[in-house]
This record gives structure tokens, C-alpha cells and sequence, in this order.
């Protein structure tokens, strides 16, 4: 329990770096009073530009992705941990320092780029397809939110397909981590949820 709480715990340290609220500090000013408020790469887009979002998006993914190959494989062989279960740990970890960084009174992003950085390692083609989606939901609503909707309520779904297109085992530990992962993220985007349907969420295109 001891080994599982530090993997978990390093995890959730890399996770919680918040490269929205540095980058809006470096460009002279705190993204948590601009625009959504939100320190994630939509908003650093939204109020910086698309390529300080572009490196936001880059900077959160590569956080998960570290904190799972890193923290949950190598660190969790050292503990003795079976590198499917270091793997879950650290992607649960990762996304929980995001999600809820101790540093900004437990209010951070919605955690989307840092769940598909985390994931890669758990299972690349899930990964993929909810990139997909996300692009396709983008392309037809222009909505990021919708994008991000569709994309993690098709991780778990990518997850199984995965396992039938490659032939491997599904796992049900992986399986219930991709399932409650979407499930944060949709529950983080429940303010934009309630903004679509009274028809006032900001739509890339067009003025606010």
C-alpha cells in the first residue's frame, strides 16, 4: 500500500505542474482571470493565441505521458509493482494533480490532454480514436467542448475496440481507469455543458 500510495503520490506531483497558469506568467498576466478562467490550452488559446495553446496542449499531454512511462514503469519496478498496475496508478495519479493541483487550492484544468498522454502508454489505439473523434466532433460543431465530450466518452469504447482489432486481452482494471477517466473529464466540463444548452458556449468561427 505503501509503494502504490508513493507511485500514485509522484504521479499526482507531475500531474499538478500547471503549464497554463506558468505560460499566461511568462506572458505577464494569470489565465485564472481571463477569459473561461480555465488554465487548460483551450483558454491559453483562447486568450494567448493558438500557439501558446498549441504548447499548453503539448506540455499537459507530455506530463501524463511522463508520469506513466517514468513514475509508473520504471519507479514502480523498483517497488516491485507489475508494470499494468504502475501504469494505472500513475494515470490516475497524473490526472488527479491536473485536475485537482494541491498548489492551486485543488482547482485546475479539465484534464483532457493529460488523460490522453497518460493513456498512450495504457493503450495507444484508445488514445487514438478519441483523437479522431474529438477532430471529427470539432470539424462538424466547431465546439472544443463537444470535441472533448466525444472524445472521452470514446475512450473506454476505443479501449475494447482495441482489444478486438489487436486480439489482445482486455483488461478490466485498465478498462474501469479509462471508464472513470472520461468520466472526470465529462464531469469537469459540466459548466460547458450547461452553457450549450442555453446557447451561449463559445463556438471557434465566430464572435463572442
Amino acid at each position: 500500500m505503501v509503494r502504490s500510495a508513493v507511485v500514485f503520490g509522484l504521479a499526482y506531483l507531475v500531474g499538478s505542474v500547471p503549464w497554463g497558469l506558468l505560460i499566461g506568467k511568462f506572458n505577464g498576466l494569470d489565465i485564472r482571470y481571463h477569459g473561461s478562467g480555465n488554465i487548460g490550452a483551450t483558454n491559453v488559446r483562447r486568450v494567448l493565441g493558438r500557439d501558446w495553446g498549441a504548447a499548453c496542449f503539448v506540455l499537459d499531454f507530455l506530463k501524463g505521458l511522463v508520469a506513466v512511462w517514468v513514475v509508473g514503469v520504471h519507479i514502480g519496478a523498483e517497488f516491485s509493482l507489475s508494470p499494468e498496475f504502475g501504469k494505472i496508478l500513475a494515470a490516475g495519479g497524473a490526472v488527479a494533480g491536473h485536475v485537482w493541483p494541491l498548489w492551486l487550492g485543488f482547482k485546475g484544468g479539465k484534464g483532457v490532454a493529460t488523460t490522453l498522454g497518460a493513456l498512450v502508454a495504457v493503450s495507444w489505439l484508445a488514445v487514438l480514436i478519441a483523437l479522431v473523434t474529438w477532430v471529427l466532433c470539432f470539424l462538424v460543431t466547431r465546439y472544443v467542448s463537444v470535441a472533448s465530450l466525444g472524445a472521452a466518452a470514446m475512450l473506454p469504447v476505443g479501449y475494447v475496440i482495441s482489444g478486438l482489432v489487436r486480439d489482445h486481452r482486455v483488461v478490466t482494471p485498465s478498462l474501469l481507469l479509462l471508464t472513470v477517466l472520461a468520466a472526470v473529464i465529462i464531469y469537469r466540463h459540466r459548466s460547458n455543458i450547461e452553457r450549450l444548452r442555453a446557447g451561449n458556449e463559445f463556438r471557434f468561427g465566430t464572435a463572442r
